[in-house]
């Protein structure tokens, strides 16, 4: 059963975004081992959860898992990375992270060949691997059970040796000041990739505009491209005029 106290964690998580335990304690006058707890039953509950260090409301922080994820906003998922595809030429280079938006990207490219792939997710290379003459290059390193994504050190090593024409990476959370994750491992994977394209390219629906990751991924300033469904509130659209970002807003089916 949720206390009182369960209830004053939800309304400071409500009003202030993600605290740390430490934070809680003070606003509350209780120690670190009572807020603990009270997390711990928070986060059994669903009402609450964990990143790096904070706390957060359960669906204002933190993505579901990847499954749900690829049903969620399909449909603009899905016409975001059609839109994507159409700038990736027939014998091109590029280089994709782990994201539903991206495994849709590979699902799109399906009909291009001889393309040279290098990703981190098991999901994107099992989509285009021997398929019409492309070469997919996958890293190495621990896998996640969650995304088949492989991240780490390795993983990091590995693409650093590549050099791609486009890097297109997927987003947890876009605001005036650049992209964002809830990861850290899969944040510096994304940064990595970003320094491999000739091109950088972000693929976010709009739903991203609305939410506040926890780890910064990368700013603006050298990105190529930003392809969603929907135009940016206007404090991002100012900051992608002024970084000299393209924004391409992708048409979705009438039947979605």
């Amino acid at each position: 059963m949720l206390t009182k106290r369960h209830g004053a964690i939800l309304n400071l998580l409500q009003g202030r975004g993600a605290l740390s335990p430490g934070e809680l304690a003070a606003e509350l006058g209780v120690s670190a081992e009572t807020v603990r707890r009270d997390v711990r039953a928070l986060v059994e509950a669903g009402q609450a959860v964990r990143v790096h260090g904070a706390v957060g409301l359960a669906g204002q922080i933190g993505e579901a898992p990847f499954d749900r994820r690829m049903r969620e906003n399909a449909a603009a998922k899905r016409a975001i990375a059609r839109a994507m595809a159409d700038r990736i030429a027939d014998g091109e280079t590029l280089m994709l992270d782990t994201g539903t938006t991206t495994s849709f990207l590979a699902r799109e490219l399906l009909g291009h060949r001889r393309l040279t792939v290098v990703t981190n997710s098991s999901d994107i290379a099992r989509t285009l691997a021997t398929v019409n003459g492309n070469r997919v290059f996958m890293a190495g390193g621990e896998l996640r059970g969650d995304s088949g994504a492989a991240l780490g050190a390795s993983a990091l090593e590995f693409i650093r040796g590549f050099a791609v024409r486009h890097a297109v990476i997927s987003a947890g959370a876009v605001d005036e000041a650049g992209v964002m994750d809830f990861d850290l491992q899969e944040a510096e994977f994304a940064r990595a990739a970003l320094l491999c394209g000739e091109l950088g390219w972000v693929v976010s629906d709009a739903t991203k505009f609305a939410r506040r990751g926890v780890v910064r991924v990368a700013g603006w300033a050298g990105l190529h491209g930003l392809v969603t469904d929907a135009a940016p509130p206007p404090a991002v659209a100012a900051a992608l005029v002024a970084a000299g970002v393209s924004v391409m807003i992708a048409a979705q089916d009438v039947m979605g």
